[in-house]
């Protein structure tokens, strides 16, 4: 796989990644279901993983930012468990709306191990990294339009995150945004 595929690929799966993102915050802020803790540590993984596939097309395809995105997915995989696991016991509830059968949680673990597999799969072409150098001129195209995305999307979930938490700890079963209520 030639270093602009690889790329290009990186690109595809940055815009993915907004697209996940995306949909979570329009649940967050159509539908009103503010996300709990672990959503945020969960969106924030998946930010983590996206700087890595964002590196490897601004500035070439390295093993290091792979393990960068790997290393956010695993994160996210492994927090997206935590909370299968807090809901699986028959009666113990679940937290959020279930879409095509699964809550959310369980389809960022789906999502965070396809981003793991990816990346394996990505590594696993080693013409990649013999041709690197960094892009020249200015970003165009889908790598543009991924970047873009995901500058917004990231900048959107930190503000989201502070007001809903405010200055302090973030509310186990959110129903406001801490920091828009006026304190009596």
């Amino acid at each position: 796989m030639s270093a602009e595929l690889s790329r290009l690929l990186n690109a595809l799966g940055l815009l993915v990644i907004g697209a996940v993102l995306t949909m979570a915050f329009i649940d967050q802020v159509w539908f009103g279901e503010l996300p709990c803790p672990l959503c945020i540590l969960q969106r924030a993984g998946l930010i983590a993983a996206g700087c890595g596939l964002m590196l490897n097309f601004v500035f070439g395809p390295k093993p290091s930012h792979y393990a960068i995105a790997t290393l956010g997915a695993v994160a996210s995989a492994a927090i997206s468990m935590r909370q299968v696991l807090l809901h699986i016991v028959p009666g113990t509830g679940f937290y959020g709306p279930a879409v095509w059968g699964l809550h959310l949680y369980t389809w960022a673990f789906l999502f965070a191990v396809a981003i793991v597999l990816g990346c394996a799969l990505m590594l696993l072409s080693d013409r990649q990294f013999s041709q690197m150098q960094p892009v020249s001129g200015r970003m165009k195209g889908l790598p543009l339009i991924a970047l873009l995305l995901f500058f917004v999307l990231t900048l959107a979930n930190v503000f989201s995150t502070i007001a809903l938490c405010g200055t302090g700890l973030c509310p186990e079963d959110p129903v406001d945004y801490e920091l828009f209520q006026m304190n009596d």
